[in-house]
């Protein structure tokens, strides 16, 4: 009896060993998790590439403002702009003079000459606050004089251009200085027509080879008079400001980064210190902690996974112990 109790007391104190080493490796990993997930929770990247993102923009979800969510991704470095149409390539994007500068692999471009590639229409959610911008223009290649009106416009369309919406110029300044390679049509035609709606373009391309898009670029402090031709599409943005926006990048109240919750869409503040209702040093609101999704799912699924499977472990290694007297004791007990 004796050697047989001696053994059931040390199996007894080997698995107590056990559960508290566990226990303690548990409670690390907890710990771990959460001061992770509170890291990454006030997260937000200030640049993608070369290209600065601020307000009201932002590349991880529950930055900026949400009436751009997901609107810009960055894959390796690359910044895009998503729409319905595609995802575009984001070449510059100005915040004084609120504009995206994208570019269309589809479109014609000098390299093509009189060789026309499949195209697809450039299109904007219309319940965005993007808008095509008026400086850009769109030139047209090969287009079928039976279905398009095609044909110079008269003089009097500088003024009064709401007159002449429905030709294509074929005399347009553009068509007869191609920025960047003014000889690279030798036998296609062109013309220069400006969509209103993505209809428009949509039956253009129907009747006509290809396209591709030309904005105005701003050179000095004149920009009416000071311009320059460049291939890209010119979308402008609004920026959304709001007092709570203001008061958070404060840097008198904290300096925080405008947000929003995931779930709710309501304004927060995003602080080092977790995220706050109206700005990071009012201790006065209401704080929360783990609302910025993006970086820290990862570190979600890997600490829950590892923290389930460790109680798993533990259960199982407790239903092994040795029972004296067929009860547990209370001071053993964990679970």
């Amino acid at each position: 009896m004796s050697t047989s109790s001696s053994k059931s007391h040390m199996a007894i104190s080997l698995a107590n060993n056990c559960i508290t080493t566990l226990s303690i490796f548990i409670i690390f990993l907890i710990l771990q998790f959460l001061s992770i997930t509170e890291a990454q929770s006030s997260i937000c990247r200030n640049s993608c590439g070369d290209i600065p993102i601020q307000y009201p923009f932002g590349i991880d979800d529950g930055c900026g403002s949400p009436y751009y969510r997901h609107i810009l991704v960055c894959t390796g470095g690359q910044l895009q702009l998503r729409t319905p149409s595609g995802r575009y390539p984001v070449r510059n994007l100005s915040y004084i003079d609120p504009h995206i500068l994208v570019t269309d692999p589809l479109m014609w471009n000098c390299l093509d000459g009189d060789n026309f590639r499949p195209t697809r229409p450039f299109s904007l959610d219309t319940s965005t606050h993007f808008t095509l911008s008026s400086e850009n223009d769109y030139l047209f290649f090969n287009c079928s004089e039976s279905d398009v009106l095609v044909e110079p416009k008269p003089m009097f369309c500088e003024r009064f251009p709401d007159q002449c919406d429905s030709t294509c110029d074929s005399s347009s300044y553009l068509c007869r200085h191609m920025p960047e390679c003014p000889t690279a049509l030798r036998s296609s035609s062109c013309c220069s027509y400006y969509p209103k709606a993505t209809e428009s373009l949509r039956l253009m391309l129907k009747h006509c080879a290809s396209y591709t898009s030309v904005y105005w670029r701003n050179l000095g402090s004149t920009p009416t008079f000071d311009q320059a031709p460049e291939y890209g599409i010119r979308v402008d943005f609004d920026i959304p400001v709001t007092t709570r926006c203001l008061q958070c990048q404060d840097t008198v109240k904290g300096g925080g980064t405008c947000g929003f919750d995931i779930e709710t869409q309501d304004f927060l503040c995003l602080c080092d210190k977790g995220n706050s209702t109206t700005y990071c040093n009012d201790h006065t609101s209401s704080h929360r902690r783990g609302v910025v999704a993006g970086t820290a799912t990862a570190v979600s699924v890997a600490g829950a996974f590892g923290i389930g499977a460790g109680v798993w472990y533990l259960k199982k290694l407790r239903a092994k112990a040795p029972v004296t007297h067929g009860v547990q004791t209370n001071e053993n007990r964990l679970f």
